[in-house]
């Protein structure tokens, strides 16, 4: 709270990449709606590049950790109207810049009533606020997790308040080892997002424990310390800037293996989807998938957007960050 809500006023003050590290290309959409949020919204927002998934027209999404709201008031234009952005951050001062904004924005959007909501809590316990089961589409967040001791409690409600079918969708920072005692408490490295930064195999393990499928990594970029104390201190551990995509999946979706075919046309993604590392998706085309694929698919918000059949014998397996 002191780090995010006092110690950096503006992104120069940060000491590593780790917060600021792109995924992939934005696309003219994400573009033209970033242009109209507002400055002080931007300037004080620290989280690792974009966090925008795809096919969200009318979803009600979640955003842990919205700092000062860029995020959510960029996702408010793209579900639209009809749909709904909740952020929830720990730091009193960031929740007041994105409250201060919400008119600004919605008078920007032309809505006639706002589509955002800002509350102040603590992502490990969404009951607190009042965030009920099964009420969102979408849950993301943006470089945040690392920050939050109990990553169990923070999946765990996530996947809570997800409906089934609903998908977590996030980036964050993972490391290639445990680390030792002396980064986990360096107060600076925690701010900077490295000091509670997983060891990536562990997300898998959680995943699995909480009931998500298994993590589909998307993007992963190494993270650089242009510091020479913290470098000491971090010795021979590396990091990444990854995000990855869980899902809730009913075991009534769970079936053998399959083929899909992209119907095409999700906003931005017409020609092509790249869902993850693994598989992307061309208009027309057949693609074998294996099971778990084949229910997210099924399960999702992406059941519309192709046709599905079952078959097929893709057998790839989870592919980790590092």
């Amino acid at each position: 709270q002191d780090y995010y809500g006092k110690e950096l006023q503006k992104l120069e003050d940060l000491k590593t990449n780790a917060c600021v590290t792109s995924s992939r290309p934005l696309l003219k959409v994400v573009r033209d709606a970033l242009e109209r949020v507002h400055e002080e919204v931007v300037a004080r927002y620290y989280g690792c590049g974009l966090v925008i998934p795809e096919c969200l027209a009318s979803c009600r999404i979640l955003d842990l950790g919205s700092g000062s709201g860029r995020d959510c008031y960029l996702l408010s234009q793209l579900v639209g109207e009809q749909g709904h952005v909740t952020g929830i951050d720990m730091t009193e001062g960031q929740v007041e810049v994105a409250k201060k904004h919400i008119t600004y924005h919605m008078d920007k959007f032309g809505y006639q009533k706002p589509n955002v909501e800002f509350l102040q809590g603590y992502m490990e316990k969404l009951g607190d606020v009042g965030l009920a089961d099964e009420s969102y589409d979408i849950v993301i967040s943006n470089c945040v997790i690392n920050l939050a001791p109990d990553k169990r409690a923070v999946l765990r409600e996530a996947y809570r308040v997800l409906k089934p079918g609903g998908e977590m969708y996030f980036s964050d920072v993972y490391a290639s080892q445990h680390l030792s005692e002396a980064v986990r408490k360096h107060s600076v490295l925690w701010g900077e997002c490295l000091a509670g930064a997983l060891y990536w195999r562990d997300l898998y393990s959680i995943a699995e424990e909480v009931g998500f499928s298994p993590p589909c990594l998307v993007t992963a970029s190494p993270i650089t310390i242009s510091n020479k104390e913290l470098e000491s201190i971090i010795d021979n551990c590396r990091f990444v800037s990854a995000t990855f995509r869980l899902f809730k999946v009913p075991e009534s979706s769970r079936a053998g293996p399959g083929q899909v075919i992209y119907n095409g046309g999700i906003v931005g993604h017409e020609r092509e989807l790249v869902f993850d590392a693994n598989f992307t998706f061309k208009e027309g085309e057949v693609v074998d998938v294996d099971a778990e694929m084949a229910a997210i698919l099924r399960s999702s918000r992406f059941a519309e957007e192709f046709l599905i059949r079952a078959g097929g014998t893709n057998t790839a397996a989870p592919q980790g960050c590092c």
